[in-house]
Formats: structure tokens, C-alpha cells, sequence
């Protein structure tokens, strides 16, 4: 398949200057949790959600999900690409994406709870060639009930077919010109060499082997129910044309998946092990390349008893590994010639010297903004002049890797609504979330319409109409500009305020907006 370059496309690599999410207050951040964050601008067109798993980037544009959205460094706008349908009219979000020029491939999933919980379940990929002017569905590649055996190196290997998409998510996909590879979990690595037409499963050494060739004889089952390295989570093709197939039970090396046929395909297998040059882990959910050297880095978590997490790199295709961040959950990695990032439970984390000391960021504030500190932070993407962190609270940038930060989240403007709900009313103030637990929500935000210029001060009331607590009493704001507030549900004396409703009133002179929410622990 030739990719062709479109004038049309969305995909531009002009470095612009980037406008802030929202305007930035002279002052340094305040540390508190009752207070006023800052001077917010009302989108029409926001992020859709806050928990934010996956990105993907080149030049300056931004893929987003969980809804499949794209923004570019010069502006605050997310918009939806026309003709995704199964993502903004489906049940579909993104669990995976892979770009370059004028090409997207993106993995698509949904949570099914047809079976009373909630199981992660594969719905298929959403694929443009064009620059996102037009979209193809291609359906999750399953087996037929009767494949009960593949073809490898000429002999039969006992197969058990993979014939749901539950719990076979496309947790990652990447492409090279026509060939696509996708790791699913319990359908583990799948391989198309046209672009989505057709689909083969691959075989990948079972976790008792070192190694797959086709030349040798083998006596196992491919079953991914009972070998934990048929169980894919991350796939990479580095820049030697190498396969990298990470799965829960360590990784796999081919340098030959990407163009030999689907039964002559040779694997070696990588595990986690007590030497220093090993593996720390063997659950690898994420692989990334350092475009500045070639390396592989990825993240390794704890599989089975005796391991540990962490991230590790390789600059000898797994013959040996460096580790970093030994007992920390990493979701993600990006990079930015020898500066890393590692984004999980404990916040982010970055290396200027590709790898050697590291500092952790453990809450990202902006000016006027910030991410509650119990947020995890999942993903991680770099355009042309940014770096871009996906968290459960929110997105965040930095063009000066990480010294200063813009903070983008759900817009919800007090006048009208956004792109999802075009018809929302009118309010001088609401807050969110609401109902609010301080146990499960951390903060809750007010947003309000400054109803006068001058000093704003914030009061919470009790239903009796007792004073619980003042949160700000000096804040210079401007009448109909938009301000946000946090609050971490506790009273002036620091204790947490029990069940029931709580009133806010926001006074500037004379002026004043109110409102109510509705604590439940």
C-alpha cells in the first residue's frame, strides 16, 4: 500500500506558539485545597473526558481518547474527525493508536457487562490513509471455531481458536507500510500484511522455551488460557525492521515477523531475572523506541511472585538491560532527545540525561490549575515543541519539559454546553463532582462567573446555615470573566464535614452567585 501526502490533511508539521487552555494569573500556585484556583476560559470544544489512557502524536497533533479526538499545538480546541463512527456514534473507545504521516491505525474496545461485571472486550480498529478526511472500519480479527491447529514450519501445532472478542482488547497496534500487528491479550498477536483485509494469528514461544524456529520440532498447545506468554499487551517495530512482542510473560524478538511468512516466523524469548543486566518484570504493557538512539525502552510489571516493576532499556536488542525506577507502576514512556519520561501511579518522572538520575513530579500544577495529587498518570505523547500526560484528573503540557504547565480538562461552560451536550443551560456558578466524596473525588471544583470586580471571597454553609468554612478572602477577579475553586470537603478546623448539603456562597462587594452540593462519604 502506498500512503500518499494530502494537502488537506490535518497533519501538519509547522511549529506554532501554543495558546495556554486557560489564562494564566500573575502569582505563584497556591498549595492549598481550599482556595481559587484561578481565571478559567469556557471552551465549546474541550477534552471529553478526564481519565486519559491513551494518546498518540506526530508533528504538532494530538490524538486523544477515550473518544478518538485530535488537537495541534497552536490551539485549545478538540475536535472529533468526521466519519469515526464507531467511536462518536458507537459504543467504541480508543485503546490504542498508531501514527504517521496522513495514517492513523487505532485500536477500538468497550467495556461488556453483559455478564453482570465489567469485562474489556475488542470491537475492531478505526483506520485513515488520508489525513483523517476518511475512515475505514476494520472488525476485530477472530478465529473460526474450527481453526483447532496452525501451521508452523511445516508441522501442525494444537490450537485453541479465540472465537470472542471478550478480553480481547487492542491493547496496542502498530503498522509499516501494509502490515499492521495488534496485541490483544487472550487473541495475542495478530499480524495483517494488507492493511486490515486479512488477518493471521502468531505463534510465539511458549514461556518454558527460549526460542521459536521453524526448523525444530515442537509438542505444545497454543493455548492462551494456560501460558501467560500467548497473553499480548505491546508490540514495536523498531528501526531495523525488529518485532517486539510484549506479553505477561516477558518479551519476544523477531527479526524476521515483519515480512517472513505467518509459519516461518522465529522468535526469542527475553524473562525477568535476578542478574542486573536482566528483565525486572514480565508483565510489559508499554514499548517505546528513543528516536535520539535507538534504544527500547519499556515498563515491567510484576507477573508472577519474585518479580518487580519498574522500566528497563536495551541498546543490544535484549541481550542486556539497564533498570530505573525499580517499584514503581509505570504506564507509559515518551522522549525528548536524551530527556525520558515515565508516567504512573506516583506521578511523572524525568530523566535529562537519558536515564541517569531521575526527579518525580508528583502533582502537575499550572498557574491557575491543577491535578489532584491521588490522580494517576497513564499515557504520555510528544509533539513537535510538547509533552503532553494523561491522567485520571485531566491533560497536561509543557513546552519546557516540565519547569511550567497548561492544564486542559471537561469544559462544561457556564453559558450553554460543549460539542457532547451543544444545548446545556445557562448558570452564574455549578460544581463538580456532585454529589461529592472527599474519599473517592479527592476535591470538588466550583465553577463560577465573577459576579463583580474586586476581592471574591468563598463561604460553605451547613444546612442550618452555620459557617463551615471561608476559602478565600483576597482573590482579585473581573466581573464576567470564569473562575474555578477547589475544596477538599473539610471545615476551618480541618476535620471532615459530615453527609448531607452543603451551600456555597461566592461574594465580591455586594454581588454574589450560590449554590449547593451534596456531600456523601
Amino acid at each position: 500500500m502506498t500512503v500518499k501526502m494530502n494537502s488537506n490533511s490535518i497533519f501538519r508539521n509547522v511549529v506554532t506558539g501554543f495558546l495556554v487552555a486557560s489564562a494564566v494569573l500573575a502569582g505563584s500556585p497556591r498549595n492549598s485545597s481550599a482556595q481559587i484556583s484561578g481565571e478559567v476560559i469556557d471552551r465549546f470544544t474541550s477534552i471529553t473526558q478526564n481519565s486519559i489512557s491513551n494518546m498518540g502524536a506526530l508533528g504538532d497533533t494530538l490524538w486523544t481518547g477515550p473518544l478518538l479526538y485530535y488537537t495541534m499545538e497552536g490551539t485549545v480546541n478538540y475536535f472529533a474527525p468526521v466519519g469515526a463512527d464507531s467511536v462518536l456514534k458507537g459504543r467504541g473507545r480508543l485503546f490504542s493508536i498508531s501514527v504517521s504521516p496522513d495514517t492513523v491505525v487505532a485500536g477500538l474496545g468497550y467495556n461488556d457487562d453483559a455478564s453482570g461485571e465489567s469485562v474489556q472486550t475488542g470491537l475492531g480498529f478505526h483506520t485513515t490513509t488520508d489525513g483523517a478526511l476518511t475512515w475505514e472500519f476494520i472488525p476485530l480479527p477472530l478465529d473460526h471455531p474450527d481453526s483447532t491447529t496452525i501451521l508452523y514450519g511445516g508441522q501442525r501445532i494444537e490450537t485453541v481458536p479465540v472465537i470472542v472478542p471478550q478480553q480481547s482488547p487492542p491493547f496496542d497496534v502498530t503498522f509499516s507500510g501494509s502490515t499492521i500487528f495488534s496485541a490483544g491479550w487472550a487473541s495475542g498477536i495478530r499480524r495483517s500484511r494488507d492493511f486490515g483485509e486479512t488477518w493471521e494469528r502468531i505463534l510465539l514461544p511458549p514461556t518454558t522455551f527460549r526460542e521459536l524456529r521453524p526448523n525444530r520440532s515442537y509438542n505444545f498447545v497454543f493455548d492462551p488460557r494456560l501460558d501467560n506468554n500467548f497473553l499480548g499487551f505491546s508490540i514495536l517495530i523498531d528501526r531495523d525492521g525488529f518485532v517486539w512482542a510484549g506479553t505477561a510473560g516477558g518479551i519476544n524478538i523477531s527479526p524476521d515477523a515483519l515480512n517472513a511468512s505467518a509459519d516461518s516466523i522465529s522468535w526469542i524469548r527475553i524473562w525477568a531475572g535476578t542478574d542486573i543486566d536482566r528483565m525486572l518484570g514480565n508483565w510489559v504493557i508499554k514499548m517505546r523506541e528513543n528516536p535520539y538512539d535507538g534504544q527500547v525502552w519499556m515498563t515491567n510489571w510484576i507477573a508472577t511472585q519474585g518479580e518487580r516493576q519498574g522500566i528497563v532499556s536495551t541498546s543490544d536488542k535484549g541481550n542486556t538491560f539497564s533498570r530505573y525506577l525499580e517499584g514503581e507502576r509505570i504506564y507509559d514512556l515518551a522522549f525528548d532527545g536524551e530527556t525520558i519520561y515515565a508516567s504512573g501511579d506516583n506521578g511523572l518522572f524525568i530523566s535529562r540525561n537519558n536515564g541517569e538520575t531521575w526527579e518525580q513530579i508528583s502533582q502537575i500544577r499550572s498557574p491557575n490549575a491543577l491535578i489532584k495529587r491521588s490522580a494517576n498518570y497513564l499515557s504520555l505523547a510528544h509533539t513537535s515543541e510538547r509533552l503532553w500526560v494523561g491522567t485520571t484528573d485531566g491533560l497536561a503540557s509543557t513546552s519546557d519539559q516540565g519547569r511550567t504547565w497548561s492544564i486542559s480538562r471537561v469544559e462544561y461552560p457556564l453559558q450553554g454546553g460543549n460539542q457532547l451536550v451543544p444545548d446545556g443551560r445557562d448558570v452564574s456558578t455549578y460544581a463538580y463532582p456532585n454529589p461529592f466524596s472527599p474519599a473517592i473525588h479527592e476535591i470538588v471544583r466550583f465553577r463560577f462567573e465573577a459576579p463583580a470586580s474586586g476581592l471574591a471571597s468563598i463561604r460553605l454553609y451547613d444546612f442550618g446555615m452555620n459557617l463551615i468554612r471561608e476559602l478565600e478572602t483576597d482573590f482579585q477577579v473581573t466581573t464576567g470573566r470564569n473562575y474555578e475553586a477547589i475544596w477538599d470537603g473539610t471545615d476551618s478546623s480541618g476535620r471532615k464535614v459530615g453527609n448531607g448539603a452543603v451551600f456555597y456562597r461566592i461574594s465580591v462587594g455586594n454581588d454574589h452567585a450560590t449554590g449547593k452540593i451534596l456531600v456523601l462519604e
